[in-house]
């Protein structure tokens, strides 16, 4: 026989199974399915966002460091990145939220939330300090004598000359890097984070409308992802480098 389906079942109430009117819920005594993938969707885009501006922020860092003339800043930014690539991204979540907090009593009083950023925020991070390193590498050795010769310290010629060009070249692969940040934040249901894989298990679970649960929950992690590769798009064709192409040594 062939399958009967019913996507009905995202406008039923998640207490009592009946039809909501209008399908979305219209109250806290009437909750359905499509509020409840809304509200885990927008969990989800939350992870994602912040563990990303943490990924950002520390690759940059530790991208940098990787190049930095000081041999022993460069092997810190090498183990940070051995390891954090190494060690599987479930395994790191699990240590951030059963191992850190019996290490660290302070860290007991820190939501979940936080603890999955870090986490993904972190593992992603040695993916974009790769990025960054291979895309300093990628300029000319003039741009930092060139910085050297007006007069700016090794920090400021990162800031102001080589950081700004070896972002521009690297937002191909830094935009490939924010479309897997969002399909990784699927790992948050494993410490009870109510997003969209957590939701999909459950709701499969109360409905046995398993097929439609899960086919919501992809076409919102599709959405999600053509919409940051649309927008890092925009962004890199805004800042591209005219003239470009490839670096030399």
């Amino acid at each position: 026989m062939a399958y009967q389906w019913d996507w009905q079942v995202f406008c039923k109430d998640t207490i009592d199974g009946t039809i909501v009117e209008g399908c979305m819920g219209k109250g806290a005594d009437a909750t359905t399915y499509l509020d409840w993938m809304i509200s885990a969707w927008g969990w989800t885009l939350a992870v994602a966002v912040s563990a990303w501006f943490v990924a950002l922020f520390v690759g940059a860092l530790m991208g940098t460091l990787r190049t930095a003339p000081d041999r022993r800043l460069q092997l810190l930014g090498n183990a940070w990145v051995e390891l954090f690539r190494n060690i599987p991204l479930l395994v790191q979540l699990f240590v951030w939220y059963h191992v850190v907090p019996a290490l660290v009593p302070f860290m007991k009083s820190v939501p979940p939330f936080a603890l999955v950023v870090f986490g993904l925020g972190f593992f992603t991070s040695a993916r974009v300090a790769e990025q960054v390193r291979a895309g300093i590498q990628s300029l000319p050795r003039g741009q930092m004598m060139a910085g050297s010769a007006m007069g700016l310290t090794v920090p400021q010629t990162y800031r102001f000359v080589i950081l700004p060009m070896a972002f521009r070249i690297v937002l191909p692969p830094l935009t490939s890097e924010a479309m897997n940040i969002i399909k990784n934040s699927s790992v948050a249901f494993a410490v009870s984070i109510a997003e969209l894989t957590q939701f999909a298990m459950q709701s499969q679970e109360e409905t046995s409308r398993g097929i439609e649960m899960y086919l919501g929950v992809t076409g919102l992690y599709i959405v999600s992802a053509l919409v940051v590769n649309r927008i890092m798009a925009a962004i890199e064709k805004r800042v591209r480098v005219p003239g470009y192409v490839g670096g030399g040594k």
